[in-house]
């Protein structure tokens, strides 16, 4: 795990690098942004290069040290992820770590992922640590939600925020890296939100063949009939409800923003530009939008946990009032 790793995060591993040059390490750090954007990535790298033998700044890679933090068996960089809750016993066994020195690096380095998922009284567990730390140690706390986390945790970190990346980098990358084909990679980029995590994930669930057959039951609604078949696509998982309804969020926005502009160069689904013309041409800008908010709502409502075919059925009369009225 090296800084060039974290793929086009270059200002933030400018910044880390220039911290280890200068001796100027935080005893605590915040590294936030979306999910699969490389903040864990980051962490990682940080932590191999403050304790690297060979090079002042970045991990060399070859050192006993850095063969160590590859292979995730560096006594020095401890890892610790919560899974669905991170709770106070989780903090005291990391505070029990804390007290030893360095057992051969510089620094002792903890990163805690998932970060947010800490319940009061392990944030409260922490905090103690926070306001007294030992100086050999480096705390850096994960996370894709920092509101997540109380304000006095928050103000005793150093904060590094990880931004999307542009969808352009994102298709770039997947299509080097993993030799993607370029119109696919495209495809999953735009729809990733600027994460090369989701878009690998978006890949590996099948993301475009679910997507086309999506759009290709939109296209198909004539009446009631067909909005039946096409829910029955849904299924009853939540998770899977939501996945679908995203996608079809992201076609009506194609349509608006092609009705406004004129222009399929911001669309997320372009290749399918045709369809999304013709829902454009059928559909006023207000409904566009109003369809879009009603997606929003019916997300709102499953999230709820209120019934999901009912949400879906409403949902769906909104936005084909007319295929319920044949």
């Amino acid at each position: 795990m090296s800084f060039k790793e974290v793929f086009g995060h270059e200002s933030r591993t400018s910044l880390l690098e220039s911290a280890i040059r200068t001796g100027r390490i935080a005893h605590a750090y915040l590294f936030h942004g979306m999910e699969g954007i490389g903040k864990r990535t980051a962490a990682l790298a940080f932590a191999k290069a403050i304790n690297c033998r060979r090079d002042d700044t970045a991990p060399c890679g070859e050192c006993d040290s850095c063969r160590k933090a590859e292979r995730g068996v560096h006594p020095d960089i401890v890892a610790v992820s919560g899974g669905q809750a991170i709770r106070i016993g989780d903090i005291r066994d990391l505070q029990a770590q804390m007290v030893f020195r360095p057992f051969e690096g510089n620094r002792r380095v903890f990163i805690l992922d998932g970060a947010d998922r800490m319940n009061i009284a392990a944030a409260n567990a922490l905090l103690k640590t926070l306001e007294e730390p030992f100086p050999f140690n480096i705390l850096i706390l994960v996370t894709s939600r920092p509101d997540h986390l109380p304000a006095t945790i928050l103000s005793r970190c150093q904060r590094m925020r990880f931004d999307p990346l542009p969808a352009e980098s994102v298709a770039s990358f997947l299509s080097e890296s993993f030799s993607i084909a370029e119109e696919q990679a495209r495809i999953l980029a735009a729809s990733s939100g600027g994460s090369i995590g989701k878009a690998l994930l978006l890949k590996d669930q099948g993301y475009i063949e679910l997507r086309d057959r999506i759009l290709d039951g939109i296209a198909a609604i004539r009446g009631p009939a067909d909005i039946f078949t096409f829910l029955a696509e849904f299924g009853s998982d939540k998770e899977a409800i939501l996945d679908r309804l995203d996608i079809m969020a992201a076609f009506f926005r194609d349509a608006l923003v092609y009705r406004e502009t004129g222009s399929a160069d911001d669309m997320i689904n372009r290749d399918r530009a045709g369809q999304i013309r013709r829902l454009a041409d059928a559909f006023s800008s207000r409904k566009l939008l109003d369809g879009i908010r009603a997606m929003g709502e019916a997300r709102q409502s499953l999230e709820r946990n209120m019934n999901k075919q009912l949400t879906l059925e409403l949902m769906m009369f909104r936005l084909f009032p007319a295929s319920f009225e044949r």
